[in-house]
């Protein structure tokens, strides 16, 4: 009769949802119920004699081994949570309730997966951490960092790649690009994940690319399909105004579920709207320092620099030049050739000013054909007075802009600290004083102010 009811009773474990493991002082399975292979995707049969850590997620290995020894040692454990690996390569999250049979020297447990549970808070914490690094994020690149580590928290993703498209130029870039393992920038892996950034943009829609499925791969990437990864997944960053971009992800020691693919999708709508959020702020910031024509420093940042730099000059006993530009005859030009024709002769300008002086210096545009060059450390007045008639000779070689050619000549006036001034306001007087004397004697050349006679004393000048 007893032999009877042990018998039943095994037969009614192998009914349980959960899985009954008994393992031995080694960690080897000696026995398992019949749900371990719902759970697990192994049969009883396949695991006896294995160790239970090669199951376990690597990294949960170190606390798990901790937590054996804990239960060996004859604590009794309960809702001790970590991650297997399935046959199948998935990872799932499992809890454990276990204790140590000193009798027969066996630790007998309870496993119940977890993972729609973990899975669901996963994406509830993901979404806050994402908001709250929206708004901690010190720009872009920071935001982008501190998701990646939010979604490391949920699903491998060790090799993690964000890309973002460019509507107006129907341009992708890659502002984020992680590898973890040194295999992403293998080149057909790097291909790879641009390839996939690239379909999902164009599709709008998710891709989840098993290793063991390359041959259902869209055409585009069965090129790839021997690259060294194992499984791939891309999902679409849609914004206000459609897709803006792709976040890829890439596995190679687990597979991705379409569990993963419907984590990643829950959280991608906000990851999208805080990118394109600090986007907008960037530009703002770029649109207050910068001038959008000619990606030069505008009169907001030139100033900001030139108190900069006037501190630092009174601090080291150095002296530093201003040089104030002016094109002659500027609307001309626009009259003639059109606006589009004027804006590519003012970028033109700007680069040629700037193969003139160091990268030390500041170019600025400060409004319409009006630029201004920030000399640091200048030995002698006369170094700001070659670098000046430099640029004087730069500007007067002739352009060709759009099938147009064209010539032009630049006024230019020169203010030297501390000679013509000692504080931002009275330096900047000081060489645009000189650059309206320079043109009202004919453009095409240079002066240095005279700060004795309070006028402009003759510079070099350049003959048309």
């Amino acid at each position: 009769m007893q032999s009877t009811i042990h018998a039943q009773l095994t037969k009614a474990l192998d009914l349980l949802l959960d899985v009954i493991c008994i393992v031995d002082v080694d960690g080897r399975f000696v026995a398992l119920s019949a749900a371990c292979e719902q759970v697990f995707g192994y049969t009883p049969e396949e695991l006896i004699g294995k160790p239970m850590i090669d199951m376990v997620f690597p990294a949960d290995r170190a606390r798990t081994l901790d937590a054996a020894a804990s239960v060996n040692a004859g604590q009794a454990l309960r809702d001790f949570e970590n991650r297997y690996v399935r046959k199948d390569g998935q990872v799932i999250d499992i809890m454990w309730s276990a204790r140590w049979s000193h009798t027969d020297q066996l630790r007998i447990a309870v496993a119940r997966e977890i993972t729609l549970r973990k899975r669901s808070e996963s994406m509830q914490a993901a979404l806050y951490g994402i908001s709250e690094a929206a708004h901690s994020a010190d720009d872009l690149a920071d935001l982008l960092r501190r998701i990646h580590e939010i979604i490391g928290s949920m699903l491998p993703a060790g090799n993690f790649v964000v890309a973002l498209h460019d509507m107006s130029t129907d341009k992708v870039t890659y502002p984020y690009m992680a590898d973890a393992t040194g295999l992403l920038p293998q080149d057909g892996c790097r291909l790879a994940s641009n390839a996939i950034s690239a379909e999902v943009i164009r599709t709008g829609t998710a891709l989840l690319l098993s290793s063991e499925a390359r041959n259902n791969w869209p055409e585009g990437m069965q090129s790839f399909a021997s690259c060294q990864a194992s499984d791939w997944l891309g999902i679409p960053l849609v914004g206000h105004q459609g897709t803006i971009g792709a976040l890829v992800v890439q596995s190679h020691a687990v597979r991705y579920s379409e569990l993963d693919k419907t984590l990643l999708q829950f959280v991608s709508a906000q990851i999208a709207a805080n990118i394109e959020r600090k986007q907008a702020n960037e530009r703002l910031q770029y649109m207050a320092q910068y001038d959008v024509l000619t990606g030069l420093p505008n009169r907001t940042l030139f100033d900001d620099r030139l108190q900069v730099a006037l501190a630092a000059a009174k601090r080291n006993e150095q002296r530093l030049s201003l040089l104030f530009i002016d094109l002659d005859h500027f609307k001309s030009v626009n009259d003639r050739f059109g606006h589009a024709v004027g804006d590519l002769l003012l970028q033109e300008v700007a680069s040629r000013i700037q193969t003139c002086v160091r990268e030390s210096d500041t170019v600025c545009r400060i409004g319409g054909d009006e630029y201004v060059v920030l000399l640091h450390a200048v030995c002698t007045p006369q170094d700001a007075t070659m670098v000046a008639a430099s640029i004087c000779a730069a500007l007067h070689q002739p352009f060709s802009l759009s099938g147009h050619d064209l010539q032009i000549a630049s006024s230019i006036g020169i203010a030297n600290y501390p000679d013509h001034g000692d504080e931002p306001a009275q330096l900047k007087r000081s060489a645009d004083a000189a650059m309206y004397q320079a043109k009202h004697q004919g453009g095409n050349h240079c002066l240095t102010y005279s700060a004795q006679r309070r006028e402009p004393q003759g510079g070099a000048q350049v003959v048309a």
